[in-house]
């Protein structure tokens, strides 16, 4: 997508796990994605930038979202912009005032998939004639593979200390079927894949005690644990990272920033397919 056609859409987001997941997979589709962590913010931001469409939180400080979207209902330029929210609440009441002051289009954070907002952009989008550059679909190879494994035979270790990002993965996995074991800690993670055997474990680097480097190592030091595949999801997306991830035996490595919570089963999914 050119600079000159690029979407752009403003988010305002106070939670900051959330935040960076949607932009870092917003700026992966190819939008050119303005975030702000309060209401006020939010709409100096967009008062300035006058985005192609609006991505916006309710519960906010300084100033909150139906603040927000009263102050662009008001504004003869800025109530043209479609709003889509991103919400706690998902009370009835709530939506009809969002919908009465113009959002578009309204999602509840407990059933929050990125992968949703995405398709709800999109069909925003088009509906205004504003098509965004398609992006290169997964290859036919991989998703035969992911459509061959049933989660109800696989257990899976998460290993995320983020409470957050921890329930988005693992209300998504339990969805798909799989049984989701949870940790917080590098001790907690190593008794509980010595003690359930998961059929892979997804690990973040940066938790409290003992980080993800030294769990990946204590696992592939041990018999039991040694051959289960391992992914490593982190915000730690430097090269050298990565490089260290895959040297100490990580089957694959993910950004938390670049990758849905269905982009993350699709992976588990075909790693599955490859290692039973």
């Amino acid at each position: 997508m050119s600079e000159e056609k690029k979407i752009k859409i403003v988010l305002v987001e106070d939670e900051e796990v959330l935040l960076e997941v949607l932009e870092g997979k917003l700026k992966k589709e190819g939008f050119e994605v303005f975030s702000a962590k309060d209401g006020q913010a939010g709409l100096d931001l967009i008062s300035a930038i006058q985005p192609d469409l609006v991505l916006l939180d309710i519960i906010m400080p300084r100033m909150d979202g139906m603040e927000v979207l009263a102050h662009m209902h008001d504004d003869a330029v800025l109530s043209k912009i479609p709003v889509i929210i991103i919400s706690n609440s998902g009370q009835a009441v709530e939506i009809e005032k969002a919908a009465a002051l113009g959002a578009k289009d309204y999602l509840v954070k407990a059933e929050f998939d990125p992968q949703e907002v995405l398709d709800k952009i999109r069909a925003l989008l088009h509906a205004m004639g504003k098509e965004p550059e398609a992006v290169a679909p997964e290859s036919a190879t991989a998703k035969d593979a992911a459509t061959a494994v049933n989660p109800a035979d696989f257990r899976v270790l998460l290993v995320e200390d983020d409470s957050f990002l921890r329930d988005l993965i693992s209300q998504k996995m339990k969805k798909e079927g799989f049984t989701v074991i949870e940790a917080v800690d590098g001790e907690e993670s190593l008794k509980k894949a010595a003690a359930e055997n998961p059929h892979i474990i997804l690990l973040d680097l940066i938790l409290p005690g003992e980080d993800g480097f030294e769990v990946l190592r204590k696992l592939r030091a041990e018999p039991v644990t040694g051959k289960v595949p391992v992914i490593v999801l982190s915000n730690l997306g430097q090269k050298e990272d990565v490089e260290k991830g895959i040297r100490m035996g990580a089957t694959d490595y993910l950004v938390k920033a670049h990758n849905t919570p269905g982009e993350i089963i699709d992976k588990i999914k075909t790693i599955l397919a490859k290692s039973y």
